[in-house]
């Protein structure tokens, strides 16, 4: 099995936080000391965070980890870690900046390239898998019943 470089892993945090936190920077740009539209951007930056970061990093890939071609999944399985799994690996990287962001580090020298979260929760980020070619993927059908019993 293939991990994801440090490098890659590093980018698609960046995106992921970049691409959430941009609602709350046009609030704090446009109408600084505005309470009402930056609570809603707040809002919109918070909604956002669940979508991407633990929905969709639930079913593999945030949009960070798609632009960057990678998957995050259960080591045992190769399963998608779901979204509550999703919400408590954020959680647990609190301990990665713990102490001197050490954890976010440790994939540097890892064999499995774990960050200390992805250790806690059993998890490890690799390249995505290439999708079937189209024609495939078009074509493919599951077998008839008279095939497979006979």
């Amino acid at each position: 099995m293939r991990f994801t470089p440090w490098w890659s892993r590093v980018s698609s945090y960046l995106v992921d936080y970049f691409l959430v936190s941009l609602p709350s920077g046009v609030a704090a740009l446009v109408a600084p000391g505005s309470t009402g539209p930056a609570v809603a951007l707040g809002v919109v930056s918070l909604a956002l965070l669940v979508h991407n970061r633990w929905y969709l990093g639930g079913r593999g890939q945030s949009w960070g980890k798609k632009l960057l071609d990678t998957h995050l999944h259960r080591a045992a399985t190769g399963r998608p870690i779901g979204t509550w799994k999703s919400f408590l690996r954020d959680v647990c990287h609190l301990l990665d900046a713990l102490p001197c962001l050490l954890g976010f580090l440790w994939p540097l020298w890892d064999g499995r390239r774990q960050t200390f979260a992805d250790k806690i929760m059993k998890t490890v980020v690799t390249p995505a898998e290439p999708p079937l070619p189209e024609p495939l993927a078009r074509d493919w059908q599951p077998p008839s019943r008279q095939e497979s019993t006979g």
